[in-house]
């Protein structure tokens, strides 16, 4: 394998890392454990507030971080070492939700907030580091590779949980809880070890200059909103992952309280990761061969048809068929966005300009949960607040029809 295919797969490595992050904890079994375990005591109505206020509280705390560690990590040279930070601090703060007790919820929450904002921050660092690995020809690929490998990854460490939780006697377990406790510690070890890779193949780029302040991030701010292309992406992409990311966190949520049974949300989960592997592969074919824009605008209709036949769902096979549906489209989706992004932008600016990106992403992170939480409350109606979602995909895809340029060539 050359250096420069080294660099790429470890790249792609820690995606297969920390989305182990993703399937097992953020979607998969802290929603379900939060609402039977630490706050069995509490509502449903209220459970879902709390989720929704901890997830949007550690989205808005990275989205206002994000583009000044971007436009430090760019300055000093250290998008490797803060993406290291932030991945410490995620698998550090996930290993601690294995031994927070029954009913402490506050604590459970304060955690794994802490565990989500190292995810969401270090996804910037990684998210950047794609210019050091990808030509503009090969970002496609290497970004679907980085996705597609990430769905796998965590698919399988979240089978392994699973069937930690459903049958703990199998691996000589007293209990599910006690498989749930291990789950989150595997989850820790994985994140750390396959992150591993990038720093011994994956170079840094040299310093652009020896400070970074704010200063200097209201000049890139200025620039941003002067440069129309990637102006128009980024309000194009704050609406459509607004919805993508309500999708992925609150989807386990939204199941339990149609009263759809726990093995099915679990399995409907891991339906979705290996779905999403071979097709997160074919979509940057696809953006290859039809262009990023045109697969994203596919993706973006399919998720606004899920979100108009999720309000109707009634029976768990429904749940597995949307399940399965959001598996073609996610991972293109997501991968064909941060390639289009990377070719609109200069190569020397990525950890900032990326910095933006994510803060967008966060953004929308922050307004999504929030506002299924909040129409569950007001309306005592879990069903309504989904259909607010199909919004987002369309205003999205309308933004990025307006944004020129940025195709590989």
């Amino acid at each position: 394998m050359t250096p420069r295919r080294a660099s790429q797969w470890a790249w792609a490595l820690t995606a297969w890392a920390n989305h182990s992050f993703v399937t097992t904890v953020l979607v998969g079994l802290f929603p379900i454990f939060f609402d039977k375990y630490w706050a069995a005591s509490l509502p449903g109505t209220t459970s879902t507030f709390f989720l929704g206020l901890t997830n949007s509280s550690a989205s808005f705390i990275v989205m206002l971080l994000a583009p000044w560690l971007g436009a430090l990590a760019d300055r000093r040279g250290r998008k490797r070492r803060w993406f290291g930070v932030c991945t410490v601090i995620g698998a550090l703060a996930t290993a601690c939700l294995a031994v927070i007790g029954p009913g402490q919820w506050p604590m459970a929450l304060i955690v794994f907030g802490l565990a989500s904002m190292g995810y969401f921050a270090g996804s910037s660092f990684q998210d950047a580091l794609i210019v050091q690995v990808a030509s503009s020809a090969e970002s496609n690929r290497v970004s679907a590779l980085g996705f597609a490998l990430g769905y796998l990854g965590g698919g399988v460490l979240f089978l392994l949980n699973v069937l930690m939780v459903l049958h703990p006697q199998w691996f000589l377990l007293s209990s599910a809880t006690a498989a749930t406790r291990i789950a989150f510690l595997d989850v820790a070890v994985w994140w750390l070890l396959f992150t591993l890779p990038l720093f011994r193949y994956v170079a840094e780029a040299p310093p652009t200059s020896e400070l970074a302040g704010w200063r200097e991030l209201w000049s890139t701010i200025r620039t941003v909103l002067r440069d129309r292309p990637v102006l128009n992406f980024l309000l194009a992409y704050w609406l459509y992952i607004d919805g993508i990311g309500t999708v992925q966190q609150m989807a386990v949520d939204f199941g339990v309280k149609l009263g759809f049974a726990t093995s099915t949300l679990i399995q409907a989960l891991l339906l979705v990761q290996f779905v999403a592997f071979p097709f997160a592969l074919l979509f940057g074919r696809l953006g290859d061969r039809i262009g990023a824009k045109r697969a994203i605008y596919l993706g973006l209709a399919v998720f606004t048809a899920v979100t108009v036949l999720a309000y109707f769902m009634r029976a768990e096979w429904q749940f597995y068929l949307l399940a399965a549906i959001v598996g073609t489209v996610q991972g293109g989706v997501q991968a064909l966005s941060r390639s289009y992004f990377a070719r609109l932008i200069p190569p020397e600016r990525a950890g900032e300009y990326f910095g933006f990106y994510n803060m967008l992403a966060k953004f929308a992170a922050v307004l999504g949960p929030l506002l299924m939480g909040v129409v569950a409350i007001a309306t005592g109606n879990q069903r309504l607040s989904i259909l607010a979602l199909a919004l987002f995909f369309i205003l999205g895809a309308w933004l990025l029809s307006r944004v020129q340029g940025g195709e590989a060539v």
